[in-house]
């Protein structure tokens, strides 16, 4: 995991599955089977959320790290 983000990693027991969120990326997350998926999963989905901003032109937020609220 290279991404500096931080992650929310919770169990959904609606899902059967781990939920990664990345709150300072609006709208961006992943899930897995196992804690080790739903991470990987979320590393991928992080870099398609950068690429597609930068497609777009959008500002891309700089990672801060442990949010003061999570």
């Amino acid at each position: 995991m290279n991404s500096k983000y931080e992650l929310i990693i919770y169990w959904s027991e609606e899902d059967a599955r781990f939920v990664v969120e990345v709150p300072e990326l609006s709208g961006c997350m992943a899930d897995g089977l196992t804690q080790s998926e739903a991470l990987a999963n979320a590393q991928i989905v992080i870099d398609q959320w950068i690429e597609t901003a930068k497609e777009l032109g959008r500002d891309i937020p700089r990672a801060k790290g442990k949010l003061m609220y999570a």
